[in-house]
C-alpha cells in the first residue's frame, strides 16, 4: 500500500484531524481516487481502532478524537461521494429506545459504524417503534439498531421486532439490540437478529448484515 495512504491511516489513529486533511487532499492531488483514500486510508485507520477498542488497548477518547479525525478527511472527500464514486457499504437506522435519553454507546457504535464505510441514519434518543420502522421502511435500512440503558425501556425492542413483523417486512430488516441491561439471552428472547457487548463488534456484525 502507498506510503500516503498509511500516512492517512497513521495520522486517523493518533487523532489529527489537521494532519488527515491535507494528506487526503494531497492524495488527491496525486491522482489517488477518492474510493482508495477512503477504503485504504480513513476506513483502514478506523477499523485499527475498532480492533484496539475491542482488546481494550484504546479507550472512548481515542475514539472520539479518530473519528474527529476521519470527519475531516471525509468532509475533503465529500463531493466524491455525491458523484457516486464512493458508495457506502450499506445503511443502517439507530437510535436510543423510547423513553431512555442515554446516548453515549449509541453515539460511539454510531462512529464505529461510520469507521466500517456505512452510512448511518441516527434517529437520537427516545425513539418510538413506529419512527425507528417508519425510517427502515423510507431510507431502505437493512439494519435498525437499538440501544437501552434502562431496564424499564428496554421491552421497546421487542416492540420493534413486533411492529416489523406486522409490516411484513421482518425478513427485509435485521434487528441489532445493545446496552448495559441487555444480554444475549434477552435478544433471542424478543427475537432480535443479534446482541454486541461492545460498539466496535456491533459495527462488524452491522457490516456483516449489509453485505
Amino acid at each position: 500500500m502507498s506510503c500516503l495512504l498509511c500516512d492517512i491511516s497513521e495520522k486517523l489513529q493518533k487523532g489529527k484531524h489537521k494532519e488527515v486533511k491535507e494528506l487526503v487532499e494531497q492524495a488527491l492531488a496525486d491522482g489517488f481516487s477518492a474510493k482508495d483514500i477512503f477504503e485504504k486510508g480513513l476506513l483502514d485507520g478506523m477499523s485499527e481502532i475498532g480492533e484496539k477498542f475491542k482488546i481494550n488497548e484504546v479507550y472512548v477518547p481515542e475514539v472520539l478524537v479518530a473519528a474527529r479525525a476521519m470527519k475531516a478527511g471525509v468532509e475533503v472527500l465529500k463531493p466524491y461521494m455525491a458523484a457516486g464514486d464512493i458508495k457506502p457499504a450499506g445503511k443502517v437506522c439507530i437510535g436510543t429506545v423510547k423513553g431512555d435519553l442515554h446516548d453515549i454507546g449509541k453515539n460511539l457504535v454510531k462512529m464505529m459504524m461510520e469507521g466500517k464505510g456505512i452510512e448511518v441514519v441516527d434517529l437520537g434518543v427516545d425513539v418510538s417503534p413506529e419512527n425507528f420502522v417508519e425510517t427502515a421502511k423510507n431510507e431502505g435500512c437493512a439494519v435498525i439498531c437499538c440501544s437501552a440503558l434502562l431496564t424499564t425501556t428496554m421491552g421497546a425492542m421487542k416492540d420493534v421486532v413486533d411492529l416489523l413483523t406486522a409490516e411484513g417486512i421482518r425478513d427485509k430488516v435485521k434487528v441489532m439490540i445493545g446496552g448495559a441491561p441487555i444480554t444475549d439471552a434477552y435478544c433471542k428472547s424478543i427475537g432480535a437478529d443479534a446482541y454486541t457487548s461492545d460498539a466496535a463488534s456491533a459495527a462488524d456484525v452491522a457490516l456483516s448484515f449489509c453485505k
